[in-house]
């Protein structure tokens, strides 16, 4: 390509992208959305909205010969007031379903994280910019981009040097998965290096990720979407958010849970549905929340704040929530075969956590995303998994 007018210039439009549950129209082009506008009108808070917004597991999926490819959007970079700023988000693109090569995006709008208990932000606005990759094969292929997992995106338009069109049903199964901030991708460097895009590239599945920073409250409004969300495997990563949130008691916890899968099931009710307790996470796993960051050293980590006297009184645990969950599940399975439950201590573990410790000392580093992948791949996806692919 040596001129301008070589570009051939393709508005993104929603049946480019895969992993989306809305799209909202934009002064500049499409931003995705992982919630759909219902459930978008009853978020109670900035942490959510933020999270909902980053677009996780989104991609772009299309058809061309290209050689070169250009994605003009228009990012919003999220920075915590007092630290450095964080590296530029990582578009990843894939040719046939590899990863060939990667890019970001200078410049875009900036979200300054002003309390971090609150989430409140404010917003600075920058210029959109280009993320460009160049040297493709050029023959006939299947491209996915995926976008930034921590970056809010706004999809202004492709600029190649041959036609696009939308890639083809490939007929793979949808695994639709929700979780907190670590199957939302925290720490992860690049957005297929994520635990459940790993995981999902094991088992050969089109993800839809409703992995929330901080969210994963069985907020009803996240059931229904789910329920309303086509998909033929469905994963439900649950309890870490509600412990170092101090959200509730075990009062509370078990009636919640119940509701939520009574949602879930009630427009997917033979769907495969596996509940994962949370992961080791040795701060919480006998002290209840709040979890608080603590700054002392000059490095973020999180410390549990509660009383493990208040255990007797209802107060929550990672062992609390684990008990319960299996539980619930256990009650449930002997009238739902299809549900299952799996103890998260089996993708990363006390092993686990001595050979790649948690930085912070709740979010896995990234081979600890690895590490997860590849287990819940195996333990899933794998031979005797819910999610193994039935034949005969």
């Amino acid at each position: 390509m040596n001129t301008e007018h070589d570009w051939i210039t393709t508005p993104v439009t929603a049946d480019m992208l895969r992993g989306h549950l809305d799209v909202e129209s934009t002064a500049h082009g499409l931003l995705p959305h992982r919630l759909p506008a219902r459930s978008r009108r009853q978020i109670p808070d900035n942490q959510l909205a933020v999270a909902e917004a980053q677009p996780s597991g989104v991609r772009l999926a299309f058809r061309t010969r290209a050689t070169i490819i250009h994605l003009d959007a228009l990012p919003t970079k999220r920075v915590h007031r007092g630290f450095p700023a964080p590296a530029d988000g990582v578009y990843d693109l894939l040719v046939d379903g590899r990863l060939t090569t990667r890019a970001t995006v200078a410049g875009g709008n900036v979200r300054t994280i002003t309390d971090m208990v609150t989430q409140s932000s404010e917003l600075s606005e920058g210029p959109p910019g280009t993320a460009r990759f160049t040297g493709l094969p050029g023959h006939d292929k299947d491209v996915e981009i995926w976008l930034p997992h921590t970056e809010a995106t706004e999809l202004i338009a492709l600029r190649t040097d041959a036609p696009v069109e939308p890639a083809p049903d490939r007929g793979r199964r949808v695994w639709l998965h929700h979780g907190s901030s670590i199957s939302h991708g925290s720490n992860a460097t690049h957005p297929t290096a994520i635990w459940p895009a790993l995981a999902a590239a094991r088992g050969g599945v089109e993800l839809v990720n409703m992995g929330f920073g901080g969210s994963a409250l069985l907020d009803p409004f996240t059931a229904r979407a789910m329920r309303d969300t086509p998909a033929d495997l469905i994963s439900l990563k649950i309890g870490i958010n509600v412990v170092n949130g101090d959200v509730m008691r075990l009062r509370a916890f078990g009636p919640a849970v119940h509701g939520f899968l009574d949602t879930i099931r009630e427009g997917h009710p033979t769907t495969p549905l596996l509940v994962v307790s949370p992961i080791l996470c040795p701060v919480q796993e006998d002290t209840p929340g709040p979890l608080v960051p603590d700054l002392d050293g000059g490095t973020l980590r999180f410390k549990a704040t509660g009383d493990p006297a208040e255990r007797a009184a209802g107060r929550l645990t990672l062992n609390i929530i684990r008990a319960e969950l299996a539980r619930i599940v256990g009650q449930r399975a002997a009238d739902d075969p299809k549900l299952h439950y799996l103890d998260g201590r089996h993708l990363y573990g006390e092993r686990d956590y001595a050979e790649f410790p948690l930085p912070d000392e709740v979010h896995p580093d990234p081979e600890g995303h690895r590490r997860i992948g590849e287990n819940f791949g195996r333990l899933a996806f794998g031979d005797g998994g819910p999610f193994a692919t039935r034949t005969g």
